[in-house]
């Protein structure tokens, strides 16, 4: 079904792959993205268990929008190990206008398909989601 605000569908796969991710921990971030020639959020790319932060970072391009999902694993003050689950809304400065603005419009509808979502960031440069941020998020 189309999102009535931007016409933008999600692809079965999207969902698919996101409660891999929440129930069996398959991977550690899915990358998503819209396809405009489709209309339609599909999975650009899923970071194996093993990789690290800088891996999920490093994925995210530079100058176009993107949705991503972080699997954010760390130990509490109290010795616990917890995981959390974190929806980002990638939108560089330096992408497109047009791009943005699709982005923007298709984010809520998205995240109400992916059902597990923790904590939610908004990004437009690097810094807002560096792994600091992200510790402080987590607590």
């Amino acid at each position: 079904m189309a999102n009535a605000a931007s016409g933008i569908a999600v692809d079965d796969e999207c969902k698919l792959r996101f409660l891999e991710l929440k129930a069996k921990r398959t991977y550690r971030f899915i990358i998503y993205k819209i396809d405009e020639k489709r209309k339609m959020v599909v999975v650009e790319k899923v970071g194996e268990p093993t990789l690290s932060y800088n891996d999920f970072n490093a994925s995210l391009p530079a100058n176009e929008c993107r949705y991503a999902i972080f699997d954010y694993d760390f130990v509490t003050e109290e010795n616990c190990q917890k995981s959390k689950i974190f929806f980002i809304a990638w939108s560089p400065d330096t992408s497109r206008v047009r791009s943005k603005m699709i982005y923007a419009s298709s984010k809520d509808r998205f995240k109400r398909e992916l059902d597990g979502i923790q904590v939610e960031l908004q990004a437009t440069d690097p810094t807002e989601v560096g792994l600091d941020v992200i510790r402080g998020r987590a607590n």
